[in-house]
């Protein structure tokens, strides 16, 4: 695994393991799903709610979005009655906080 995958990784699992210490007791998390066009970084199944994050390491927000559409992650929910909501995260390697989100219904 490369280094930037690896300091990757080590976002996706802080933020993996900061959702598990919440306790949520009515949702599914899901990390690392594969699908046929690649790997969802997360997944949040509520009862009304399915919330699909892709995670990026000193890229860009909308670069995350995108590869959230373009690998049509949504795709498995499109005949869930659930609202769907799609979420791009970049992490700053300089600063070790979230960067910058956007979100998409």
């Amino acid at each position: 695994m490369k280094s930037e995958e690896a300091a990757e990784k080590h976002f996706q699992y802080t933020f993996y393991l900061i959702l598990r210490l919440l306790g949520e007791n009515n949702c599914r998390l899901l990390n690392e799903q594969t699908q046929a066009k690649g790997r969802v970084d997360c997944i949040l199944e509520f009862k009304n709610y399915v919330y699909i994050f892709e995670f990026k390491l000193d890229g860009s927000a909308s670069e995350a979005l995108k590869q959230i559409e373009e690998r049509q992650y949504a795709r498995p929910y499109l005949t869930d009655s659930r609202t769907i909501i799609r979420i791009g995260v970049n992490f700053s390697s300089e600063t070790m906080t979230v960067e910058g989100w956007e979100e998409a219904i």
